[in-house]
């Protein structure tokens, strides 16, 4: 496996470099946010662990970034141990937390569950109705074998309704587990809608998978 170690604090890097090559994994190092993306860009990073407090940009900032394009895993490192960092954390996707100083052995096992669930979440990740394709690892979509490009919301959208068939969800709901907030403007969820069934379904006119409950919300129908 393949860990990233960001933190500005280079005794700290080497420390854990150094365990982690212990154990057997392969581990690259990166002091700045920007030399962070560089290497998650153009390396295969199986996992990742982020400090909080980096030079050039904060590290939530940074896991929202990373989030935008990648499922990787995230174990975020801080100083800091108020709950609201915690949460936040959390919100921005990141998968578990430790406040320095910490345990190796600690570390070590955190990581390794991380990666169990992470493990775990792939092998139920895709989903297959007759034409149509969703990779949740990849965050592709495939129509009839041919990729369908879609946004990050368009995405996450089809994958909420998709791993719930038949569940109908209010336009409050879909807004809520999307955009992480308080419904500001629900409209926004039927100009997405119209934008996904163009892209996936053969007739708009007469959906297949994304269906309408009138005066409700929407639901996917397995077809």
């Amino acid at each position: 496996m393949n860990i990233l170690v960001v933190d500005d604090e280079r005794l700290i890097v080497k420390g854990i470099k150094g365990s982690l090559e212990v154990q057997g994994y392969k581990v690259y190092a990166a002091y700045t946010g920007s030399e962070a993306l560089d290497i998650i860009n153009n390396e295969k990073i199986d996992f990742i662990i982020l400090d909080l407090m980096l030079p050039d940009i904060d590290g939530m900032m940074l896991c929202k970034k990373i989030r935008e394009k990648y499922d990787t895993p995230i174990l975020m490192l801080t100083a800091k141990a108020g709950d609201y960092d915690k949460i936040l954390g959390f919100e921005l996707g990141a998968d578990d937390y430790m406040t320095k100083p910490f345990n190796v052995l600690e570390l070590l096992a955190r990581i390794k569950a991380i990666s169990r669930r992470y493990e775990a979440k792939k092998n139920v990740s895709n989903l297959e109705f007759d034409h149509l394709v969703i990779n949740y690892e990849e965050r592709k979509v495939y129509v009839r074998g041919r990729e369908v490009k879609l946004t990050q919301k368009e995405f996450d959208m089809l994958y909420l309704m998709a791993k719930s068939p038949g569940r109908v969800f209010t336009r409050e709901e879909i807004y809520n587990y999307i955009w992480k907030e308080d419904a500001v403007d629900v409209r926004t969820i039927d100009v997405h809608i119209k934008n996904l069934r163009e892209k996936i379904e053969e007739d708009i006119k007469k959906p297949k998978y994304i269906m309408t409950k009138w005066g409700v919300g929407y639901y996917f129908n397995k077809g």
